[in-house]
């Protein structure tokens, strides 16, 4: 009997790979209704023979990667992981991509096509993940916990941010922009911030105008807008327009302050809080007025002094007339309508509307003298009864009776 053919002699069109093998075992001879000849027959025979051993060496056969110590049972599957190790990018539509269904995945981009509709809200997602993650606001699951403080999260992600609280590992951000000093955990971000130098903008909101450099920034502008607030408050059901508004709210609740200062041990529940503190210890004043070059530690510091310039008072009182160029100014001046005295002195009881008014009052008890009298040497605690005692000096009467 003669050798079985090489599998390079069978016809171009022969099914080859596990094809092969699958004739060779679910599709068995019939001799008896074949109508082929005898010769025809016997190569059929001895090529079922062959693939039926061919097969056994297949499924002993492992495929390894030569750039790593991965095997696989199929050569398929190690040229595509091959790929991921070479950088070799097969599927291309402009930007390229080393496997079909980051493809597939990317292209929802261009053409909008969200296929992961939630049940509760009717919200739609780009990417199962992000669909997961999101069902877990509404089950309230929070499959992740942290295991030194017990604490529970629902994305994997914030779990990794919360652990560096205790550990006080810093991020890794190897993506540098080339114009400034800063850098950035995700390449994503690194782009978005280089717009801030290009000045490119390709997003435009149709109601104000208003330019914006990624996706995420225009859809969170829109909401100044229509007003939607999507993130609401388990325990009291306060709803914010952004998540890290809501995450900071939390921390009302629980206490937590996991951000802290390593200079005085002080504690925050906000990162920026604790950026705005340091400062404190620096001096450092990075936000300055174009117009009179007063300098300031917090950007809501400048905004409101800037008012002092352009006089605009965007905070009225719905109880009267009057406006005020901060909310501060606003919420201290509404305690007048309605009566309320918050700061009370510790030692004799004394409830005042102002924290300032309080402050001159704790003078009394201290014994704080800190306004002299030049001409006699007089000391009093408040700047305003020194000023009074003044003008027993200089004979001064400035309030004249008119009749």
């Amino acid at each position: 009997m003669s050798d079985p053919p090489m599998k390079d002699e069978y016809p171009a069109n022969f099914p080859r790979e596990i094809s092969v093998y699958n004739v060779a075992i679910e599709k068995k001879v019939d001799k008896e209704s074949m109508k082929i000849g005898p010769v025809e027959l016997k190569i059929k025979e001895e090529r079922d023979i062959y693939d039926a051993r061919e097969l056994t060496h297949i499924r002993e056969r492992s495929y390894q990667c030569s750039y790593g110590d991965k095997d696989f049972s199929q050569k398929g599957i190690l040229i595509k992981h091959q790929k991921t190790q070479i950088g070799e990018k097969l599927y291309q539509r402009g930007k390229a991509f080393s496997h079909n269904t980051y493809l597939i995945k990317h292209q929802r981009t261009h053409t909008q096509e969200k296929p992961y509709q939630c049940s509760q809200c009717d919200k739609d997602f780009l990417y199962k993940s992000v669909f997961i993650q999101h069902q877990r606001t509404h089950s309230n699951e929070k499959p992740y916990t942290c295991s030194i403080c017990d604490k529970a999260f629902s994305c994997n992600s914030n779990l990794r941010r919360h652990q560096r609280v205790h550990t006080g590992e810093k991020p890794a951000k190897p993506h540098k922009c080339s114009q400034c000093d800063k850098a950035f955990s995700q390449i994503n971000v690194l782009k978005e911030h280089q717009r801030t130098h290009t000045g490119d903008n390709p997003l435009q909101c149709s109601i104000c105008g208003k330019c914006l450099s990624s996706n995420i920034t225009f859809i969170t502008h829109q909401r100044v807008h229509t007003g939607e607030k999507p993130y609401q408050c388990s325990q009291c059901e306060k709803t914010f327009a952004h998540k890290g508004d809501l995450v900071r709210h939390h921390r009302t609740h629980t206490g937590e302050k996991p951000y802290q200062c390593s200079q005085c041990g002080k504690v925050f529940s906000n990162n920026n809080h604790l950026i705005e503190h340091q400062r404190t210890h620096t001096g450092e004043k990075p936000y300055q007025c174009n117009i009179c070059n007063n300098a300031f530690a917090m950007k809501s510091y400048l905004i409101t002094h800037q008012r002092t310039h352009t006089g605009e008072k965007p905070y009225p009182c719905t109880q009267c007339d009057k406006a005020f160029s901060s909310n501060g100014s606003l919420h201290r001046h509404q305690i007048i309508h309605n009566g309320e005295k918050p700061y009370q002195c510790s030692q004799c009881g004394k409830a005042f509307s102002d924290n300032s008014n309080l402050k001159r009052h704790q003078k009394v008890h201290n014994s704080e003298k800190q306004h002299q009298c030049r001409q006699c040497g007089e000391e009093f605690t408040r700047k305003n009864v020194l000023i009074k005692h003044q003008r027993t000096h200089n004979r001064e009467k400035p309030y004249q009776y008119r009749q």
